[in-house]
């Protein structure tokens, strides 16, 4: 069963029970996945949804964590329910041992010494690690790595 497939039973679900603010998410997420669909005239895949789903929850992260600066943590609640809904979607996350064999496995896999074959390394791990941890931090560690 596709992750498209998924959520259009999740969504089913959230209709059934009435969870209005579920559906509300679900269906943010399908919209988002059409529009992508529409716009570059493809039939989008696991990966490309997990990278959608990914994106909106870093969306969520960032603008709570703007509405906790601005005091508003009514706004700030809303938006990381969003993320906690958006989480049931997205792959268990990679452990700190997890990540860093992984990205040692990625230096060895593109023979990088230096720093300046980070776009490699990181070109490598994306698609291991979308979903799973993010993306900030896995540059931050092939960085420590690389030095």
């Amino acid at each position: 069963m596709s992750l498209k497939d998924t959520l259009t039973d999740a969504m089913k679900d959230a209709m059934r029970s009435k969870d209005k603010f579920r559906l509300g998410v679900i269906r943010m997420v399908l919209a988002d996945i059409k529009r992508v669909e529409v716009d570059e005239r493809i039939d989008v895949d696991d990966a490309r949804c997990l990278a959608i789903i990914d994106k909106m929850a870093k969306q969520r992260r960032d603008a709570a964590e703007q509405f906790i600066q601005g005091d508003r943590q009514d706004l700030a609640d809303v938006e990381l329910a969003e993320v906690d809904i958006l989480k049931d979607f997205l792959p268990e996350p990679l452990s700190e041992a997890e990540l860093n064999t992984l990205i040692e496995s990625a230096i060895a896999e593109t023979g990088a010494t230096g720093p300046q074959q980070m776009g490699q390394v990181m070109g490598v791990l994306k698609p291991k690690v979308q979903g799973r941890a993010e993306m900030q931090t896995v540059s931050q560690r092939v960085k420590q790595h690389l030095s």
